[in-house]
C-alpha cells in the first residue's frame, strides 16, 4: 500500500528510541536517571481528583458532551482575570486536548497550502508538525545565546513577515528555557499588527517560573487580543498530563475557525475531565506556587552541579527544563545522548530534535528531586564524558 506522502514531513520520533535503548540497560542492571520526557512526578491536587470521581459516578455524564459547558467557559474567563488580570469573554474560549494536539490542528484551519509561517527554532516539535500538516511552509527564526534565547522580530527579512500567516511565540520556552522580558510581547504585538500576522501564544509554562519574575499572559498586552491567541494548560501547572485539558484563548474568529475544524472530528471533551477543569480552575492555587519553589531547587541542584563539573552556564529561567550547552564544543547532540546514557545512565533530549539551532545543545527536564539529580550529576562526572 502507498501511504499518504504526506508523513514523509516527518522525522523519527526521538522519544521512542531513547526509550527503547534505556529498557535495554535497565535490563541489564544499569541504573537510570530519566530527565527527558517532561511528565511532571509531583500528585495531582485531590480537589480535582475527586472532582473527576463525583462526575466519573454520574450517568449523564458518560455521553457525548458536544460542548464545552458553560461553567467551564466561565471558569476560564474568571482564572484569567483573577490570574492574569486579563478580560475576555466566553466566545474567547474552547478546550482542546491539550496544547499539542491544539497546535497540531490549528494550522489546518488557518492555512491553505503553501502559506508561510514563522516558527521559533529550536522550538516544541509539534509548532513545526502543526504547520506541516497544513501544508504551510515554516521560516525559523532563531532563538540564540547572543538574545538570551528571545525572538528578535526586527532581524526577520521584510520579504518574509509580509507573506507570513501567522507566528508562533512560546514563553517561558520549551526547550530553551527564557521568559519575556518588558517591552518584549509589546514588539511582537506591533510587529503582527505591522504585517497582518496571526501571534500564536503558547502559554504553558507561565506558573513555572523563577528567581522571582512573573508568569503572565501574551493577552495582557495592550492590542494583543487584536492580533493574537494563546494556548493555556492546567497540565503542568496542576499535574494533570494525561487528562490532556488545555485551551485556546483570544481572538473570537480564530476561535470559531478551530471550533468548526473540530465539530467535524469530534464529540467535545469527556464531562468528568471538564468538571475537574473547573474544580483546578477555581480551587486553591497555593500547591501550584509551592511546586514552583520545589521546581526552582530541581533547577539550582541541576544547573550548580552541571557548573562545577565543567559545563557552560546552561538556561534554566522557567519551564521545567534545563537547556544546556554540550561540553567540549560537541555539535552532535543525538550521539552525546547516547554516549551519556550508555556511560552515566543520563537519559537527556538531544538538542537537534528541536531544531538546526539545537544542535550543540541537550535538554534536561526537572522531573527528578534534588537528592537524585545530585546522583545523576555524580555519575556524569565519574562518567568522564
Amino acid at each position: 500500500m502507498q501511504f499518504s506522502r504526506r508523513l514523509d514531513r516527518f522525522g523519527d520520533e526521538i522519544f521512542a528510541a531513547l526509550n527503547d535503548r534505556r529498557i535495554e540497560l535497565e535490563a541489564q542492571g544499569m541504573k537510570i536517571y530519566n530527565m527527558s520526557v517532561g511528565t511532571p512526578d509531583f500528585a495531582t491536587p485531590a480537589h480535582i481528583k475527586e472532582a473527576l470521581i463525583r462526575a466519573a459516578g454520574e450517568d449523564e455524564n458518560w455521553k457525548y458532551s458536544l460542548r464545552d459547558i458553560p461553567e467551564l467557559l466561565e471558569a476560564v474567563c474568571d482564572y484569567y482575570r483573577r490570574r492574569f488580570q486579563v478580560e475576555i469573554t466566553p466566545d474567547m474560549v474552547m478546550t482542546v486536548y491539550g496544547s499539542q494536539e491544539g497546535i497540531g490542528h490549528l494550522g489546518m484551519a488557518l492555512c491553505d497550502e503553501g502559506d508561510t509561517v514563522l516558527l521559533p527554532d529550536p522550538c516544541y516539535p509539534v509548532f513545526a508538525a502543526g504547520s506541516l500538516i497544513a501544508g504551510a511552509v515554516p521560516y525559523y527564526y532563531p532563538l540564540t545565546a547572543e538574545h538570551d534565547f528571545l525572538p528578535c522580530v526586527k532581524e526577520i527579512p521584510e520579504d518574509i513577515a509580509e507573506k507570513a500567516k501567522y507566528m508562533v511565540v512560546s514563553l517561558p520556552s520549551n526547550p530553551v528555557g527564557s521568559i519575556a522580558v518588558p517591552g518584549l510581547y509589546e514588539e511582537i504585538v506591533e510587529f503582527g499588527k505591522k504585517y497582518d500576522i496571526l501571534i500564536i501564544h503558547d502559554n504553558a509554562y507561565s506558573d513555572i517560573i523563577f528567581d522571582g519574575a512573573y508568569g503572565g499572559s501574551f493577552l495582557s498586552t495592550p492590542g494583543a487580543r487584536d492580533v493574537g491567541v494563546e494556548f493555556f494548560s492546567l497540565s503542568k501547572s496542576f499535574n494533570v498530563t494525561g487528562a490532556r485539558i488545555s485551551f485556546l484563548i483570544g481572538r473570537p474568529d480564530v476561535i470559531a475557525a478551530l471550533r468548526k475544524l473540530r465539530s467535524q472530528i469530534d464529540f467535545g471533551m469527556f464531562l468528568p475531565i471538564q468538571k475537574a477543569a473547573i474544580a483546578a480552575l477555581k480551587g486553591p492555587l497555593e500547591s501550584v506556587k509551592e511546586q514552583c519553589v520545589k521546581y526552582q531547587e530541581r533547577r539550582d541542584t541541576l544547573c550548580n552541579g552541571l557548573r562545577d563539573i565543567g559545563w557552560d552556564l546552561p538556561n534554566g529561567r522557567g519551564t521545567m527544563f534545563v537547556w544546556a550547552r554540550i561540553p567540549g564544543g560537541r555539535t552532535d547532540s543525538m550521539n552525546f545522548c547516547m554516549e551519556l546514557m550508555e556511560k552515566a545512565g543520563v537519559i537527556v533530549t538531544p538538542g537537534a530534535s528541536f531544531g538546526p539551532h539545537g544542535e550543540g545543545y541537550v535538554r534536561f527536564a526537572l522531573v527528578l528531586p534534588p537528592e537524585k539529580i545530585r546522583e545523576a550529576v555524580e555519575s556524569i562526572r565519574r562518567s568522564g564524558i
